[in-house]
C-alpha cells in the first residue's frame, strides 16, 4: 500500500498556514493592471477597497461596455460579487488573523444561492475570453490577467466562505502559474511581485519540515525577500497598491512591528475613510499584547 503520510501532512499544512495564505490574496489576484486598464477600471478597484460595491459594480459594467471581449470586465465584476459577499457574510471583519488557531477556527458561512450563480456566470465569461484573447497571442496581458484573477477569486470563494482549503489551494497556483507568465511578458508589471511576496512570506514564517515538503514542490519561502517584494508592489503598484499595503500591515502586525503596522493603517485609513476595518484593526492593534 503507498505511504499516505506525506499526502496527510501536507493536508494538515493546507488546513494550517498555508490557509492563512490564502486570506492574504481576498481575489484580488495577484496581477498588474495592463495598459488597456482605463481609469474606469481604477476607479472601481478603488471604490472595493472603499467597500462602495454598487459604485464598483457601476464603474466595472461601465467599462465593460466599452471593452466588449475583454476578460478584465466580467472578472471585475465577479470581484465586486465576491467581495459583497464578504461584505454581507462578515468576511471582511477578520481579514487580520494574528495567529494562524484563529484562521483555523473561521467558520463555514452559507452563501447567496443567486449571488454565487452570478459570480460564476461572470468568471466563465471572463475565462472564455482570456482564453480565446490567448489563442491569437499568448502574451496578451489582459487575458493573462484575466486567468490570473478568476483563478484567484476561485480561491478565496473556496477558502473563505466554503472553508475548501484543498481546492483554494489547487485554485492559487493556477493563478501563480498565470502570474508567471504575466512576468515573463512583461517583468514591469510590479503588481505581479504580490503573489511571489506573500507567498514566501508564508511558507518563509513556516516550521522547517514544512519549507523541506513545500520547496520539493517548488515553492520557496523568504520571510525579508517576501516583505521587500510587497514593498515593491506598495510603491510602484497600480490596481493592487493599497492591496499589498494591507497585506503589509497584516505582515507587520505578524512580525510585532507595532510602529510600521500602525503607520500603515493610518495612510489606509486616510486613503480609503468609508472602510471601516481600519480604524478597528488600529484600535484592536492598540489594545492588543503585541507591544
Amino acid at each position: 500500500m503507498r505511504n499516505r503520510a506525506p499526502f496527510r501532512f501536507l493536508k494538515s499544512i493546507a488546513k494550517g498556514k498555508i490557509r492563512l495564505a490564502l486570506v492574504l490574496f481576498l481575489a484580488l489576484g495577484v496581477a498588474r493592471a495592463t495598459e488597456t486598464a482605463s481609469s474606469g477600471l481604477d476607479r472601481g478597484f478603488q471604490r472595493l477597497y472603499d467597500l462602495d460595491f454598487p459604485g464598483a459594480q457601476e464603474e466595472f459594467a461601465t467599462w465593460e461596455e466599452e471593452n466588449p471581449e475583454n476578460p478584465m470586465g466580467p472578472v471585475s465584476q465577479a470581484a465586486g460579487i465576491l467581495f459583497s459577499e464578504f461584505n454581507r457574510l462578515g468576511v471582511l471583519e477578520a481579514q487580520f488573523y494574528q495567529s494562524d488557531s484563529a484562521f483555523a477556527a473561521r467558520k463555514k458561512y452559507e452563501a447567496d444561492a443567486e449571488q454565487r450563480a452570478r459570480f460564476e456566470q461572470q468568471l466563465s465569461r471572463a475565462e472564455t475570453f482570456g482564453k480565446s484573447r490567448l489563442t491569437r497571442d499568448p502574451r496578451d496581458r489582459d487575458a493573462l490577467l484575466g486567468m490570473t484573477l478568476a483563478n484567484g477569486l476561485r480561491a478565496d470563494y473556496a477558502a473563505l466562505i466554503e472553508k475548501r482549503s484543498l481546492s483554494s489551494l489547487h485554485y492559487t497556483k493556477e493563478s501563480s502559474a498565470w502570474a508567471d507568465q504575466l512576468l515573463k511578458a512583461d517583468p514591469s508589471c510590479y503588481d505581479a511581485r504580490l503573489a511571489g511576496g506573500i507567498s514566501r512570506y508564508i511558507v518563509g514564517s513556516m516550521s522547517a519540515p514544512a519549507r523541506w515538503l513545500l520547496r520539493m514542490g517548488g515553492v520557496s519561502g523568504d520571510k525579508a525577500r517576501g516583505i521587500a517584494e510587497l514593498q515593491t508592489t506598495a510603491v510602484n503598484g497600480r490596481l493592487l497598491a493599497p492591496f499589498a499595503r494591507i497585506l503589509l500591515a497584516i505582515a507587520y502586525v505578524r512580525e510585532k512591528d507595532v510602529p510600521r503596522a500602525r503607520d500603515v493603517l493610518l495612510s489606509l485609513q486616510k486613503d480609503f475613510p468609508n472602510n471601516h476595518l481600519f480604524p478597528r484593526e488600529l484600535a484592536r492593534l492598540e489594545k492588543s499584547d503585541v507591544r
